[in-house]
């Protein structure tokens, strides 16, 4: 769906904010520390989770943990709201109604890209897991219930492992319980991965396409299989037991990069190269939702680009079926856009930030 209305009520260095975002990207500029960024965490909670900076509630009102903020929003025909009240978990309403932020990933598909995204690749494995667990959460929004279900037992599970509990009985219920859920969650991670190959297939595109794998990482597996999760986690209890927690499972998976005709690691390319693939599987996850009018949040988007690159990632964006907002410190880094965007001038006053 599309997001026609954006409200944000004391968010981050905004008291006060309105937008009325059309079809054509959203090209944000100003200085750093202006509050572009903060626009673009907005609507990232939208979705579900803690959104793009994973921030927890009580951090991103403007005047502190006291205050509280809000988020309102109408995306197609819905009215959507998501808050958090001073020391209180978020909130989310959808047409006046109390909802759950796992009902938000049905509304819209939401897609970003930060800076501290750059390090993707030369990152650690968790790094690249939050990564997929996006894209796939675009795919497949009830894949934050099958991880928070497999994250709830296996928490229980290392509990025991601690407590150096040996009756198989208090296990047994945990690890099938996991075992469904991690089947799942590898389920979902492997058609997320599919889908993101096809949509760089055939499509023309400046961006290198890459050649994606799901990893088993040390001591895990990428088993879609119940039963063989089940078993491995039945055979490994001493060797967990030893460690204090649980080392096999989707919780341990990697994802793995490859591109060009020789098959490069993703994590051996120049800085250039390394933000030219991020962007081009964020374009192809947007490619591969096109049908649903995702929000593509790129925050800096212009760093490591020349300009030969920057002209064609405005093209690639300005010919998907999607809604875009971009950042940057000057209008010039936007001037291939010229009438094909909004423009928004951002600037701060002390704490608070206005549109110029």
């Amino acid at each position: 769906m599309t997001l026609t209305h954006l409200h944000l009520t004391q968010f981050r260095s905004w008291d006060r904010l309105q937008l009325e975002p059309d079809q054509r990207p959203v090209a944000i500029h100003g200085a750093n520390g202006a509050g572009k960024t903060n626009i673009l965490e907005a609507i990232s909670m939208l979705s579900p989770g803690r959104g793009m900076r994973g921030a927890a509630p009580g951090d991103q009102a403007r005047r502190g943990p006291d205050v509280g903020w809000q988020v309102r929003a109408v995306i197609g025909e819905r009215q959507v709201t998501t808050r958090a009240l001073p020391g209180l978990s978020r909130e989310v309403s959808i047409d006046d109604k109390a909802s759950t932020q796992v009902a938000l990933g049905s509304l819209m598909r939401v897609i970003w890209l930060t800076p501290a995204m750059d390090r993707l690749w030369t990152d650690a494995p968790e790094a690249r897991r939050r990564f997929l667990d996006r894209i796939t959460l675009s795919f497949t929004p009830g894949h934050a219930e099958d991880a928070l279900a497999y994250e709830k037992s296996m928490r229980e599970r290392n509990r025991l492992l601690r407590d150096e509990v040996r009756d198989a009985g208090w296990y047994r219920a945990l690890e099938l319980q996991m075992a469904d859920t991690g089947a799942a969650i590898t389920r979902n991670r492997l058609d997320a991965i599919a889908r993101i190959m096809g949509a760089q297939d055939g499509a023309e595109t400046a961006f290198p396409a890459a050649t994606l794998t799901l990893l088993p990482g040390e001591g895990a597996a990428d088993d879609p299989d119940p039963d063989s999760i089940a078993t491995r986690l039945s055979e490994g209890r001493g060797r967990d037991m030893a460690a204090g927690r649980t080392l096999t499972g989707p919780h341990r998976a990697d994802l793995g990069a490859h591109w060009g005709p020789q098959d490069m690691p993703a994590a051996l390319s120049s800085t250039g190269e390394q933000k030219a693939l991020l962007l081009s599987l964020i374009l192809a996850n947007a490619r591969a939702l096109a049908d649903e009018t995702p929000v593509l949040l790129l925050d800096e988007v212009a760093a490591h680009l020349d300009a030969d690159r920057r002209a064609a990632l405005y093209d690639e964006i300005t010919a998907l079926r999607a809604q875009a907002f971009l950042t940057g410190t000057g209008p010039e880094l936007f001037e291939t856009l010229r009438d094909r965007a909004q423009f928004l001038s951002v600037a701060r006053d002390g704490d608070a930030s206005h549109l110029v």
